[in-house]
This record gives C-alpha cells, structure tokens and sequence, in this order.
C-alpha cells in the first residue's frame, strides 16, 4: 500500500486524474519522448514556447524532444464520421520554464475528445476541467471565454490579421489605452472601439455577463456565439462547480488555431494558470483533418509551489553502529524498527544534514 505522505503533489494528481479521466471514458495515449521537428515547425504559434530541444537521428532526420502532445495526438489518429476519440495522458515534455527561463521536463496530464464533437462534448471537457481543479485544491476558479463572440466584433470592424492579433493580445493583456489607440488608427468607429473596448470589463458569473453581451453580440454569427454560451451555462449550472466557473474575456488563444469555447483554471496559491484548453477545430484544419476537437491540460509541475505540510524530521531513528558490529544484530534492530511503523537510517556516524528524531547507537545499547 502506497503512503500517500510521500507522494509529490503532482503525483497525487496523476493518480486522482488518471481515474476520473477513465470513468468517462478516455483512453490511454501513450508517445514517444520525441516526434520529427517538422510537426512543430508548421505550428510554432499554438506552442507554449518555440524553443524546442534537437538532435539528429542516425538516418540524419531532424527530431526534437516533444513539446506538447496534443500535436501528437492529432498527427496519430485519423477521421471517422460520426464518431469520436477520446484519449487521456501524463507525459513528460520538454520546453523553457516560465519561472527559470531554462530547459525543463514538466509533467503534464490532459484529455482531447477529437472526431464529430458538440455541444455535450464541450460541457464534458468543462466539467472535466472544474473537476480536475477540485481534485487538486479545494480553492480554485474556472474561467471561460468563446472566441466566438470576439471573432464576430472583430468581422463586424474590419482590419487587417495583424490588427485582429494586435486586439487580441490588447484585450488579453487588459491594455484599454492601447486597445482603444489601434482601433482608431485602423479606422475603426467609435461605436465598435467602445464594444470591443467593452471585453477588458466582462468578467463575473456566468449569468450576469451573458447579460452584458445580449446587448453587445448583434451579428448572426455572434448572436450563434452567445447561444451556445447560454446552453453551456445553463448545463453548468446543473454541476456542483456552478459557482467556481466565471467567464473572462481576457482570455483570447490564438484564434489561428483555437475556436469557441476556451477555459483557464486557477488554483489558490499559485498565480499561473495550471489548467488551459478549450475548443481547436482549426488547429484540426491545419493539419488536414475534417473533424472537431476540444480538450486541455493540466501542468503539473506547478504543484511543486503548493505548500505541503513537511515533516520536522527526516527520519523516525537515526541507528548507529561501527565496523565491530554484527550485521545480522544491524538488519535485526532495522527490521524491528520499521515493523514498529519507524523510519530508519542505519549510519556509522551521524551525518551533518541529517534530522532525527531519535538517535540509537547499537554498540551503547549492547552494553
């Protein structure tokens, strides 16, 4: 039986998400350490960072170790009308840490749902992610956006791609100056500036912000945005999670790649984002797949940062014993101990770093 004591918060995750991914049915997906350097060379944009780990392989083909796995998983499957794959995973990937600027492996665990997805499969992928969280922590936040609704102001205004991004990341950033100064000098009218301006506000509970876009959604397309919003609120609202999950239009992915609804999950006492995902049918279109795809991640490696309760000790007993002594009366005194429920240490002298809570030296007690 595994003591959970001494367990890593990441490993715990892994065991609790490992489950509750395969109680609705997800698969194990499992890859190699490394996929052709290629694969993220055509979608550097929808990497975390673009900075990916080399090498050549014996035939001299390029490799890099892998960077993300959702790649991966749509590069591995194929299209089936009608139906859907379902897989989950804890890999290791390899990219620059956000906190060291270095190299890192980072655990990561997730789930894609990809093939003919709807509105239910959304509401699952949401619900999955608000669970992951409470497996996690007791204090954490789900926060949701649909680019769906951005993408139709965004038509509504015209301009340029480099505009659209430069909003995005305007409206990501919550920079309304800056916002509001590349709206007008791309001609954009006051009475847009001041809608699109109006996303760096939209944040609070489900309902009262759908409110707030009733009267700013105005397109068909936006109008088709808002209502799959309103479906996916009213389903949440039937989870014990209603009031841990927000919308926040800061929240903007790359609309290159991602489509409707996207989420970012928080935890109390780590300030980043340790859940991201949400809807990425065009990502799927890139590469040359017809179906529809949603699903997240979970980084793992920020759980290192929680504070968990460490012992003030090392070690139960610290045993001591010199060349003289029997080493079956040694393995007979470990063995004892550890029956006893102790931890144990057999040392010939006491060393420098060491904690202990109790010290027994065998040739003393012999005596």
């Amino acid at each position: 039986m595994i003591d959970e004591k001494l367990l890593k918060n990441e490993e715990k995750a892994i065991f609790s998400l490992r489950s509750l991914y395969k109680k609705y049915g997800y698969m194990p997906f499992k890859m190699s350490k490394f996929e052709e350097y290629d694969l993220y060379v055509r979608n550097k944009d929808f990497l975390v960072s673009d900075r990916i780990i080399t090498f050549n392989d014996t035939n001299g083909k390029l490799l890099a170790l892998k960077p993300d796995v959702t790649l991966s998983v749509i590069k591995s499957g194929v299209d089936a009308p009608g139906c859907k794959q379902k897989v989950y995973y804890n890999e290791n990937i390899y990219r620059v840490s956000g906190s060291t600027h270095q190299y890192t492996e980072i655990m990561q665990a997730g789930l894609e749902c990809i093939g003919d997805i709807d509105l239910y499969d959304v509401f699952e992928a949401v619900h999955l992610a608000a669970q992951s969280l409470a497996m996690i922590a007791d204090e954490f936040v789900l926060e949701i956006s649909h680019l769906g609704i951005l993408s139709a102001l965004l038509e509504e205004a015209g301009g340029s791609d480099s505009f659209r991004k430069a909003v995005a990341q305007c409206i990501a950033e919550k920079n309304e100056h800056d916002l509001a100064r590349i709206c007008e000098e791309n001609g954009v009218s006051a009475e847009k500036t001041a809608k699109i301006c109006s996303f760096i506000g939209l944040y609070g509970d489900m309902k009262s912000v759908i409110e707030k876009l009733d009267k700013i959604c105005e397109t068909k397309c936006g109008r088709a945005a808002l209502s799959e919003l309103c479906e996916l609120q009213a389903l949440i609202e039937t989870t014990e999670y209603a009031d841990k999950v927000f919308l926040d239009f800061s929240i903007v992915n790359d609309m290159n790649y991602y489509n409707g609804i996207v989420f970012k999950g928080f935890i109390n006492g780590i300030y980043e984002g340790v859940l991201a995902g949400g809807r990425y049918d065009k990502l799927m279109e890139k590469m040359g797949r017809k179906s529809g795809a949603v699903g997240f991640a979970v980084y793992l490696d920020l759980l290192e940062t929680l504070g968990t309760e460490s012992s003030k000790y090392d070690v139960d007993v610290l045993l001591i014993y010199n060349e003289k002594t029997d080493v079956k009366v040694v393995a007979d005194k470990v063995r004892e101990l550890t029956e006893a429920g102790k931890s144990v240490s057999a040392q010939k002298t006491i060393p420098g770093k060491l904690r202990y809570r109790e010290l027994i030296n065998i040739e003393k007690e012999a005596r």
